[in-house]
């Protein structure tokens, strides 16, 4: 199965991907990050593995994608939203396919979108899976700016370190769009951002422009939809602590993290699995991954997916082992 197509959702056409060896397997929805940077384009020089595994849809949320209008109503681009428009997906797909639950993977951005679905509609899922786990993003951000400078003063990189101090967000400089462009440079050239062998950010471009699933008109308004979804979310995305506003929840969590990952702190998310209340839950540190351990190291994911998550199991090794109730 290999499915490019569009529905209503919420009153906007929105657009998904859907993939896998057979529609009996369990469904997966995927959460993308950014906000406003779907992944399908990834796999196709990255392939996940998951549709051995899943019947997997790679929705493209709204203002994101194939699913970006340049009339979107920016009014309309909140987390509260998005979340429901997350769980009319899920009833999309639960219709589609027959089953009474699915599971939810939430990347970066996703994954914060995906612990509030979880926690709004447990009843709906068999686990939620956050990859980059997100959780309290404005100290990760301060975390990574710090750790930056002090690799780049050992470096006696120059103009990297003016470029970072021109943001000064250790002393509560904005972390706007400007800043977030040279994070993304920075990151890059240390590998502890989007994928820790990268070098270049040429590579999530050329991607993009090189996936076959997307018309032209649809590569052209890939990243207008990041600019305007990150332009209308990312204060409210800072502004979450999920320490605070999701202490608990009622489905098993498992959260795969890249041990290279500062774009989301990797420190901060393995703080929360500690002391987030689940009835099972697993923190699995990936060696060779930076943020995004989908596309690093697709073999051990699929391996931890298949024999614990699954098989709602604890999860086996790699992972910090944790069963609280149940």
């Amino acid at each position: 199965m290999n499915e490019k197509t569009f529905i209503e959702i919420n009153g906007m056409r929105q657009g998904m991907f859907i993939q896998g060896e057979s529609a009996e397997k369990p469904v997966l929805l995927f959460l993308h990050g950014g906000p406003g940077s779907p992944e399908a384009p990834f796999t196709q020089s990255l392939p996940t593995g998951l549709g051995e595994l899943f019947t997997v849809c790679w929705w493209e949320q709204r203002g994101s994608g194939m699913t970006y209008r340049k009339d979107t109503p920016p009014d309309t681009m909140t987390i509260e939203q998005m979340v429901d428009d997350a769980l009319a997906m899920i009833g999309y797909l639960r219709e589609r396919f027959g089953k009474e639950k699915l599971y939810v993977m939430g990347h970066s951005w996703g994954s914060l979108l995906g612990v509030l679905v979880a926690q709004r509609a447990p009843e709906l899922l068999h686990a939620y899976i956050g990859i980059g786990q997100l959780a309290r993003q404005d100290e990760s951000e301060r975390l990574a700016y710090a750790y930056m400078l002090d690799r780049f003063r050992e470096a006696g990189d120059k103009r990297m370190l003016r470029r970072l101090e021109k943001h000064p967000i250790d002393q509560g400089a904005a972390i706007d769009f400007e800043y977030l462009s040279v994070r993304s440079s920075g990151m890059t050239k240390l590998g502890i951002g989007m994928v820790h062998r990268w070098r270049s950010m040429v590579k999530p471009v050329l991607a993009v422009l090189r996936f076959k699933g997307y018309t032209m008109r649809e590569k052209m308004n890939y990243p207008r939809g990041n600019a305007f979804s990150l332009n209308c979310l990312w204060d409210e995305v800072l502004g979450i602590d999920l320490f605070e506003r999701v202490p608990r929840l009622e489905v098993p969590v498992y959260v795969f993290h890249g041990v290279f990952d500062y774009q989301v702190s990797y420190a901060i998310a393995k703080e929360y699995l500690q002391v987030l209340e689940a009835p099972v839950k697993g923190f699995c540190s990936f060696e060779e991954s930076a943020h995004s351990p989908c596309f690093e190291e697709p073999e051990k994911m699929c391996r931890i997916l298949r024999e614990d998550v699954l098989a709602k199991a604890a999860v086996s090794d790699g992972c910090v082992r944790q069963k609280q109730r149940g």
